[in-house]
């Protein structure tokens, strides 16, 4: 992509309304522009990081085993009557009527509508487990939307729902999302710590939720610091392996870590002294199990292997999509703007030509744009006939890991200049050299 042919409509003022850094850089960025109150369009840069993290969620879901699908944005009343929910739920909860008078409500969450889907179509234990997702728009009416994409009341969430026959199956789907979930944050450059949460309004005894810490983060949190020494890292995990997964859930989730809402000053306090910690953090992401909750309640039942009919044990797990971008530049940015994961980065690399109209400079830009991009890897091209400091500017400000720079000098002596955005150590190669460098940097990344 060419940034003359490119919409990205950067702001050289940081807009009044932004409060923290990820709402004034995605401001800044052009990633984003407010429709309404905590409800955003994404502009075209925006959109492209948006779906890198929509696709990394599709590929650890179904490695896992879990089965996509799509569920609309508007539900009808009767089925969150039926759970007991629908008044319970309160004014976050937008409730509409269409042109025939029925009540309807755009969804802040799927639990009634999947357990519908199910009981529709779903009689025997020989169809079990079974867990279905989607990522889809949601919408919940916060009273006074905020920081951005990190609590706006229309968000993008992937939200998942697992089906099993007896309590001991569903905990391995719980064991099963939280290590789909550590892989899915890491491959996207977080560090997210499965916290012990409360349950809220879907309810059940065994949630966790994943927060990224952070000064900004809405949650106060108290933590043995011992669990930011944990990584996940490549290992391989058999999905089906009932000991395996449980062995992730106890490496990750026996120290000490919770928020607020269950925080327990006398367990914090076993903790050694030197390892207690407390902070703030972002909050991405949150499994449950709750039994037969709604499936008892709305009749979602199967038939066992010994004839009788029992009602399912189910469980929900989501990811703030939309709200991780937030999460990422709250975790990755200095005073010069993003600095991107090399796993989500909009583009892989920036071009910057410091003599646009120089037949040299021209030509080297554009043989690197063509070599790049035929093996694999997405550049941007700064070709604007703008000053230098201008460019490396917008460059520093949308975050990509990498940029090179073409200059008349450098190529005097058969050199471009490879520059990285997070160390700012800058190394002069050959192109060719260059680009075979970023082909190793993305192996197993793009």
């Amino acid at each position: 992509m060419r940034l003359t042919r490119y919409f990205l409509p950067v702001l050289k003022e940081t807009p009044s309304e932004a409060q923290i850094v990820s709402h004034r850089l995605m401001l800044r960025a052009g990633m984003i522009k407010q429709a309404a109150a905590g409800i955003y369009s994404w502009l075209p840069l925006g959109f492209k990081v948006l779906r890198k993290l929509e696709d990394i969620v599709h590929e650890e879901q179904q490695r896992a085993g879990h089965i996509p699908m799509l569920m609309p944005t508007l539900q009808s009343a009767d089925l969150w009557r039926e759970s007991g929910r629908y008044d319970d739920y309160g004014e976050e909860m937008l409730r509409i009527k269409d042109r025939h008078g029925r009540d309807m409500l755009y969804g802040p969450t799927n639990e009634e509508l999947i357990t519908d889907i199910f009981r529709s179509h779903v009689g025997s234990y020989k169809d079990l487990p079974l867990t279905l997702y989607h990522v889809q728009w949601k919408f919940r009416d916060e009273i006074r939307p905020r920081f951005g994409v990190m609590r706006g009341r229309e968000f993008f969430m992937k939200d998942g729902y697992n089906f099993d026959l007896t309590k001991e199956a569903a905990l391995h789907a719980y064991n099963r999302h939280l290590v789909s979930y550590l892989r899915t944050y890491e491959r996207m450059g977080l560090q997210a710590i499965p916290m012990r949460a409360d349950g809220g309004p879907i309810g059940g005894d065994y949630t966790h939720e994943f927060l990224v810490l952070a000064e900004t983060g809405e949650s106060e949190v108290f933590y043995d610091s011992a669990v930011t020494d944990l990584s996940f890292g490549d290992r391989q995990i058999d999905y089906d392996d009932h000991a395996q997964c449980a062995a992730v859930l106890e490496e990750f989730t026996s120290k000490y870590a919770r928020t607020d809402e269950t925080h327990d000053e006398a367990l914090f306090n076993e903790v050694p002294e030197e390892r207690r910690r407390s902070a703030r953090g972002i909050e991405v992401g949150q499994i449950f199990y709750f039994g037969t909750k709604y499936s008892e309640a709305m009749g979602a039942t199967v038939q066992g292997p010994d004839g009788q009919v029992v009602p399912v044990h189910m469980g929900s797990h989501g990811i703030g999509v939309s709200r991780l971008l937030g999460a990422i530049i709250e975790a990755s940015h200095d005073e010069r703007g993003i600095i991107w994961p090399e796993g989500v980065t909009p583009f892989h690399v920036g071009i910057v030509n410091l003599k646009q109209g120089d037949a040299e400079a021209d030509a080297a830009c554009e043989a690197l744009y063509a070599s790049l991009t035929a093996l694999g890897l997405e550049p941007l091209y700064d070709d604007r006939d703008e000053r230098a400091g201008g460019k490396f500017a917008t460059m520093d400000l949308v975050g990509l890991p990498w940029r090179i720079t073409v200059g008349p000098r450098g190529l005097k002596n058969g050199v471009v200049e490879l520059t990285s955005r997070r160390s700012g150590e800058s190394e002069e190669l050959p192109p060719e050299e260059a680009v075979q460098r970023l082909v190793q940097i993305y192996a197993g990344r793009a």
